[in-house]
């Protein structure tokens, strides 16, 4: 294959295999926890179970850079295809709750391994001009699968019999689309790149600004997105109005990440330009977050605020995102995202965890005040920086 063609069919193979992959995981994931809430399980083993695929990819995450560099980073596009696609064969086949414990932890860490790689090698196969198009694509795609997934097993029927294997299918799909993938060159640092938990503390050390960064984007996307509903009963919506809250977030996240993408192509110089970028939407984070106290007066502000954390924090991720891809490649371009989505992934527990209590026992200062000190945090490092 002509090597100008290449990077082209790498970035559309790895679209189409990704979102088959996505689509099938987020639409068995849901099917999981119906059948076992079905077959009686308490919901706090339930909780447990859909915490397990979340804690394998955090476990599995700072090895990216070591299992890449191991078998090459195509073949690992294999393997993260794969291993979800036999896993669930296997939630089809059987209902031994250890079993699928230990499925759920196996497909969690391909889709890791998936999750890490994949980002790196968009930013990889694009060139400055349009890294930040591709990215911010590529994100918004990533997201709709949240949508589609769910959407699939609902046109299905939950208790369709068909329905895990329709997963199946969209998994094994993606499979065959990696298989597209073309040949991805030796990196030029495979040999003195630092991989596993050396490689992860390398990165952090060099890109602590951009980490910071993932971390209020994971904060306010995933984990304020997470308890959204519980912030709207506690205001006094309906359950219903409540939970659409996670939609005006999601609508955010997905309206504005490829607008903000590309804005960072056209920067005549790109590293200042994202920098700024960044610190914009981090005070926009702040100022949004900081009006908070008026909601209960304004009610049609927490439609606002929920858009608007899913929107800024989403883009927060994404600048971070083509910002390591235009300074690293190979396998320190692997360990950076790794680290990354480390940082996203410990903002959205942190949030998850300490908004719920915080909701219990302070919402209307505790709540709003944790929000401002993270806002502000990001704020100030991007400033400095």
């Amino acid at each position: 294959m002509p090597a100008a063609r290449a990077p082209a069919l790498g970035l559309v193979a790895l679209f189409v295999s990704t979102f088959l992959e996505l689509v099938g995981y987020f639409m068995v994931t849901p099917w999981l926890l119906l059948q076992l809430k079905g077959a009686a399980v308490s919901s706090t083993l339930a909780g447990l179970f859909a915490a397990t695929g979340w804690a394998a990819i955090f476990l599995v995450t700072p090895f990216s850079s070591w299992v890449t560099r191991a078998l090459g980073r195509r073949q690992t596009l294999w393997l993260s295809a794969a291993v979800p696609a036999l896993a669930c064969c296997g939630f089809a086949l059987t209902r031994e709750l250890p079993v699928w414990f230990a499925l759920e932890m196996l497909a969690g860490a391909a889709s890791g391994l998936r999750w890490v790689l994949a980002e790196a090698l968009v930013a990889e196969f694009s060139t400055a001009r349009t890294r930040g198009r591709n990215v911010g694509l590529f994100e918004t795609m990533v997201g709709a699968t949240f949508v589609i997934g769910p959407a699939l097993l609902v046109w299905v029927g939950a208790d369709a019999p068909a329905a895990p294997w329709i997963a199946v299918g969209c998994m094994a799909a993606g499979l065959l689309a990696s298989l597209l993938i073309p040949r991805v060159p030796p990196a030029d640092d495979a040999h003195a790149a630092h991989v596993g938990l050396r490689g992860v503390w390398a990165a952090l050390r060099a890109h602590p600004v951009i980490m910071l960064a993932g971390f209020v984007g994971g904060f306010f996307e995933a984990g304020i997105t997470s308890v959204l509903p519980l912030y709207g009963l506690s205001l006094g919506l309906t359950a219903a109005a409540a939970a659409l809250l996670v939609s005006a977030s999601g609508l955010g996240s997905a309206v504005l990440m490829l607008p903000v993408g590309m804005l960072a192509d056209r920067f005549a110089d790109p590293a200042q330009g994202r920098r700024r970028l960044m610190r914009t939407l981090a005070t926009v984070t702040l100022v949004a977050t900081c009006a908070m106290p008026f909601v209960a007066q304004l009610g049609w502000l927490a439609w606002l605020l929920a858009f608007t954390w899913g929107g800024a924090a989403g883009s927060l991720y994404t600048l971070a995102m083509i910002d390591i891809g235009a300074r690293e490649q190979g396998i320190t371009l692997v360990n950076s995202t790794a680290v990354l989505v480390l940082s996203y992934t410990l903002g959205s527990t942190c949030a998850s965890a300490a908004s719920g209590w915080l909701l219990d026992h302070s919402p209307l200062l505790g709540f709003p005040l944790a929000l401002a000190g993270v806002a502000l945090a990001g704020c100030i490092a991007l400033r400095r920086s």
